[in-house]
């Protein structure tokens, strides 16, 4: 790795240029927090859920063979749970984790959130925590990142980074390169289509390579090289592709169906270890390379710092910048490819909407090749909509949750603190009883001028909400729009195949070929 010290260069420059949701909603109840009597609350015993046997409890249940539960698919549990429990269900007795809760209500959902302090408690991937604490200590050190960590290091980082990475002005810097990109991807595609003008079926490995192309090229400040057509299928951009999303898709099955990793090394915990390190070393290696082109930077102007010259101008740690781009890399690749994979999807089967958002397109931008900016964007709301509307109905994330620091009073039971309550969002956000006519697939109920709907407002919260809400949306969400924008406007999607079903990996997505069929559009 480049020595730290001479890496300061580039901080030194850096920092002396920089010292010279819309929609319309019915709201729900307003919640004042108070003290509640936990004394007058139900006992946390009396929660509905499936019952704990001896030795095993509940953890057999999502075992291999014996089990009943598929834990590779965490959507069909979570509804499962609702239909035969309600709105509050206890999964407990899980060999080596705190029970979960499950809360199918938005209104207690707003009121968890409101009264959660400066470090929420996030339940999420106990086996990152460990890699980055323990197997590689000596390289995370006391800097654990953003991604599988809680409390006051997790905050102290996150405070360190967060100003960067969601100014607007940093965002808006990135529109042209991201355009590029995409252009560039957009021919890729291009040539990759077949004698049927379909995409091969392998389709979404190469929607991974783009968005490892932007993320390199946001994080890193440089083009990794996933989209050259010439790319051997042991190059570094698909190691590091394939690294990313075994860690990311067997943590449901490290935590919940294997979960004997924390008492001694199994072989799936073993394969683990190894893709993290190898992705680690690979991508340290991309970031040591943009450290090095900092420093021979001679000339900078403000508006011209990418975000890594922005961490280091405000960090004395030049590591900072390092284990961000990692986590930024890590969690980035697979959670924008499946929700575009998932839009893609959605477009390419309800062509109506497709043709509609076409339209709005090809009325802000006459020309195709116009550049674009943010005011071509902001003007984009339908666009905007239908991919709020796809991550209402179809949610990339099916849950988000929290780590209960104290005892509380949920749906009239006492939880002691330590329980980790999910909050599944893909049930929610479909739920009549917090999204009027949520059964429609309605991109329209997330425009400006609609006040027919009515939608709660922490019903759908693809992003989460709070101190952690989800550090690169405003990139995720820029990525995803001059895609659409970039290619709605010139090509039309159709899908011709048998309907896809949904399925968990680590995200929700389609599950199989997407073949799309590509055409140009007629000028």
């Amino acid at each position: 790795m480049v020595v730290m010290s001479k890496i300061h260069q580039s901080a030194k420059v850096a920092k002396n240029i920089i010292r010279n949701r819309s929609q319309t909603v019915i709201s729900a109840p307003s919640f004042c927090p108070h003290v509640e009597n936990l004394n007058d609350a139900k006992p946390y015993s009396e929660i509905p859920g499936p019952k704990p046997i001896p030795i095993l409890g509940n953890t057999w249940r999502l075992l291999p063979i014996i089990g009943q539960y598929d834990v590779s698919d965490v959507a069909k549990l979570s509804a499962l749970f609702y239909r035969e429990y309600g709105k509050i269900v206890k999964l407990s007795g899980l060999v080596g984790r705190p029970d979960l809760l499950f809360i199918y209500d938005a209104n207690e959902i707003e009121k968890i959130y409101r009264q959660e302090g400066p470090t929420p408690f996030r339940p999420s991937m106990p086996c990152l925590v460990r890699y980055k604490s323990v197997v590689r200590k000596d390289f995370f050190g006391e800097l654990p990142g953003v991604v599988g960590v809680h409390g006051e290091p997790w905050r102290k980082f996150r405070s360190n980074v967060q100003k960067p990475i969601l100014q607007l002005q940093t965002v808006k810097k990135y529109i042209q390169p991201i355009e590029t990109v995409t252009e560039d991807f957009i021919k890729r595609m291009m040539d990759m289509k077949n004698g049927e003008d379909e995409m091969p079926p392998d389709f979404d490995n190469e929607i991974h390579k783009w968005a490892l192309e932007c993320i390199g090229r946001v994080s890193l400040d440089v083009r990794l090289g996933c989209l050259d057509p010439n790319l051997p299928p042991n190059s570094e951009p698909q190691k590091i592709i394939k690294a990313a999303k075994y860690a990311l898709r067997n943590v449901a099955i490290l935590e919940l169906k294997f979960p004997f990793w924390r008492y001694f090394p199994t072989p799936l915990w073993t394969r683990y270890v190894e893709n993290m390190d190898y992705f680690v070393k690979i991508c340290t290696k991309h970031i040591d390379a943009a450290m090095e082109r900092l420093k021979s930077k001679t000339v900078i102007d403000e508006h011209d710092l990418s975000l890594v010259e922005r961490i280091l101008a405000n960090e004395p740690d030049p590591k900072t910048a390092y284990i961000l781009a990692l986590d930024l890399i890590l969690v980035g690749i697979d959670t924008i490819s499946m929700a575009v994979c998932s839009i893609l999807y959605q477009l390419a089967t309800r062509p109506e909407q497709q043709e509609k958002m076409y339209k709005e397109i090809k009325e802000i931008m006459p020309d195709p090749n116009t550049p674009l900016t943010t005011k071509l964007l902001d003007q984009m709301e339908f666009l905007k909509a239908f991919v709020k509307e796809v991550l209402r109905v179809y949610s990339t994330v099916i849950g988000n949750g929290r780590t209960l620091q104290q005892d509380t009073i949920i749906h009239g039971y006492r939880i002691p603190k330590g329980v980790q309550v999910v909050f599944p969002t893909l049930i929610t956000g479909s739920m009549e009883e917090f999204v009027s006519r949520s059964d429609e697939f309605l991109p329209e109920r997330w425009m400006k001028k609609s006040n027919e709907f009515k939608i709660h407002p922490f019903a759908s919260l693809p992003y989460g909400y709070g101190a952690r809400m989800c550090l690169g949306r405003r990139f995720a969400d820029l990525e995803i729009q001059v895609l659409l924008a970039k290619l709605i406007r010139s090509y039309k999607l159709e899908y011709n195949h048998e309907p896809l079903e949904y399925k968990v990996t680590f995200m929700y997505a389609p599950d199989g070929e997407l073949k799309f069929k590509v055409v140009k559009r007629e000028e």
